[in-house]
C-alpha cells in the first residue's frame, strides 16, 4: 500500500464508530489542498474482529452528541429500529468502490458514514451496500462481481490483521504515518462506565477551528517523507 512517490497519511477505522466519521469529514476536507503530494490512505479495522465486538448501540448513543458538537458538518440523526449487527459488509463495499477509483472510494466511504449516521441505514445489510453503491454512481457490474466474492472479505481482515498485529493499532480511528508512527486527531473523548458519562476530556477545537490540525497531519506525513528523501541523497 506504500507509495514510492508520494507521502501516506493512514487512517484506520470503523464504521460504527463517530469519531472515525468525524475524522473522515475532516480528512476529507483537507485531503484535495494535498493533492498529489500527500495520498490519504483509509484503512481497515474492523473492531468486531480484532477489537471490542460488534457495533453496541447503548454505548453509541452516549457518544454521538458529543462528536456531532466537535464536528457541525458530520450529520447525526437518531438511530432507526433497524441496527446492524455487523459492519463487514461496509468494509467490503468501500474496498471495492477504491478499486475502482481513488476519489470515487473516498466518496463511497464517507457516503456510508453519512448513511448510518444521518440516514439511520443498516450498513451491515448487503443489500444497502449495494444500495448505496448505485446511487454512488459506481460501475455496478464491476463493484457487484467484487463484492461478491471472497475477495473483498479476505483483503479487510488482511488489513485489519495487520493493523493489529504490525502497527500495534488498538482503537479507532487511529491515525498514523506509513513508518507506523501514531499522529494524535483532535478529539474529546467521553469518558463511560456502567452506561453513564462521567466525564468528558478537554476540547482541543471544534469544528473549522479543528481544520489547521487537520491539516498539520498532512504537513506531517509530507515533511517526514522528504526527510527520508534527504537522508537518502547523503
Amino acid at each position: 500500500m506504500k507509495n514510492e512517490n508520494i507521502p501516506e497519511l493512514w487512517e484506520w477505522a470503523e464504521y460504527y464508530c463517530p469519531w472515525c466519521y468525524v475524522a473522515a469529514v475532516r480528512l476529507q476536507k483537507i485531503m484535495p489542498e494535498y493533492q498529489g503530494r500527500v495520498k490519504l490512505c483509509q484503512r481497515a479495522f474492523p473492531l468486531e474482529v480484532y477489537g471490542g465486538g460488534p457495533p453496541d448501540r447503548k454505548e453509541l448513543e452516549l457518544e454521538i452528541w458529543l462528536a456531532a458538537l466537535q464536528e457541525p458538518e458530520a450529520v447525526f440523526k437518531p438511530f432507526k429500529e433497524d441496527w446492524p449487527s455487523t459492519t463487514l459488509p461496509a468494509f467490503e463495499g468501500a474496498w471495492c468502490a477504491f478499486q475502482q477509483d481513488e476519489l470515487r472510494g473516498h466518496d463511497f466511504d464517507l457516503r456510508i458514514r453519512r448513511a448510518f449516521f444521518a440516514e439511520g441505514r443498516n450498513i451491515g445489510k448487503r443489500t444497502v451496500i449495494l444500495e448505496l453503491a448505485h446511487e454512488a454512481g459506481l460501475d455496478m457490474d464491476h463493484f457487484t462481481r467484487l463484492f461478491n466474492s471472497s475477495e473483498a472479505r479476505t483483503a479487510v481482515l488482511e488489513e485489519g490483521r495487520l493493523g493489529k498485529e504490525i502497527y500495534k493499532v488498538h482503537g479507532t480511528p487511529t491515525v498514523m504515518l506509513a513508518n507506523g508512527k501514531k499522529l494524535r486527531h483532535p478529539l474529546a473523548y467521553p469518558n463511560i462506565e456502567n452506561g453513564k458519562t462521567l466525564s468528558v476530556g478537554k476540547l482541543p477545537c471544534c469544528g473549522e477551528g479543528c481544520y489547521e490540525a487537520t491539516r498539520a497531519l498532512f504537513e506531517q506525513a509530507f515533511k517526514y517523507e522528504q526527510t527520508v528523501i534527504s537522508q537518502e541523497l547523503k
